[in-house]
């Protein structure tokens, strides 16, 4: 009897820096869509570990944005805030393996060697000790996947991407342990995410790999920008969307997602819209193409 497929598990996870707006809406949209056109779940994680950046609020504001949007997930929401001693218990697994280092260069040297960290840190002859930053050291291997949108892509360790941090001198969590911790423990198959992120994909790999654990697969969509090529973002003060507009924002998603033709007929309600949308995705159009346009201008894109 063949072995059935693994159920398909995706995720959407923001930072509570600033409100949902159409660029987050864009990301959301298009992993609930994949999630839900391969009969998957679709879980929502607040990525709320870097408390220096996050805003009063944003986190129950977030939630019911997505709600509003009829984006409805299917478990719990969990924030990274709760699982510390998952990214300790990681941590030293890596320490173990001897794939971790000390690390208290400061950027000043790092730019004096032009931005490569220095043979004592690699070396492993710092001690870990408080106020210095941990990093993991990149191999001098390539790092290529199979991208579920953009297609094949192989980054070139060492050469193009440096020993990144996986615990802040500050001694925060990193944003990239924290994710593939999480990933694994929530059982992710799929992540559908901006092209942005593109770049963290093979550190990520690196580290599962590191941890002894199989990677899910990725895909990149295009991230949406404005008139002068600025991504739509919480540190811009992008801003929030409109509540009173579900149907119009789900419809303005759709069609950055090339889902929707200029002047097509669409459902008229959130729910069915989302349905509709649900049978037409489609991966391919967006092969490709890095940046879409924002369909806002700065007078649209107000608080109501």
């Amino acid at each position: 009897m063949p072995a059935s497929k693994p159920v398909y598990r995706g995720r959407f996870a923001p930072s509570p820096t600033g409100l949902l707006h159409f660029g987050s809406l864009v990301g959301a949209v298009a992993s609930y869509l994949d999630a839900k056109s391969h009969q998957g779940y679709w879980l929502v994680r607040i990525e709320d570990i870097d408390p220096l950046r996050e805003q009063a609020g944003a986190s129950d504001a977030i939630l019911r944005s997505l709600e509003a949007h009829h984006l409805y997930w299917d478990e719990k929401v969990t924030f990274q805030s709760h699982h510390q001693e998952r990214y300790e218990f990681q941590l030293q697994q890596l320490r173990q393996k001897k794939l971790i280092y000390a690390c208290p260069c400061s950027r000043k040297q790092l730019h004096a060697n032009h931005g490569l960290h220095l043979d004592v840190c690699r070396n492993r002859k710092v001690a870990f000790v408080e106020n210095v930053a941990i990093r993991f050291g990149v191999s001098n291997q390539n790092e290529g996947y199979h991208d579920l949108i953009q297609g094949p892509t192989t980054y070139h360790l060492r050469q193009e991407i440096d020993d990144f941090v996986v615990k802040r001198k500050e001694g925060f969590y990193a944003y990239q342990l924290a994710v593939v911790c999480d990933d694994v423990a929530q059982g992710i198959t799929h992540v559908i995410r901006g092209i942005d992120l593109v770049d963290s994909t093979p550190l990520q790999l690196q580290l599962y790999r590191g941890l002894d654990t199989r990677p899910p697969a990725f895909g990149h969509f295009p991230v949406v920008v404005t008139d002068d090529g600025s991504k739509l973002s919480k540190q811009k003060l992008s801003p929030a969307l409109n509540p009173q507009t579900v149907t119009q924002n789900l419809t303005l998603a759709g069609a950055a997602l090339r889902l929707i033709d200029k002047d097509e007929q669409t459902p008229d309600k959130p729910e069915e819209l989302l349905q509709w949308m649900v049978s037409r995705w489609s991966r391919s159009p967006l092969k490709g193409i890095k940046q879409l346009p924002s369909p806002f201008t700065a007078s649209q894109q107000t608080v109501n």
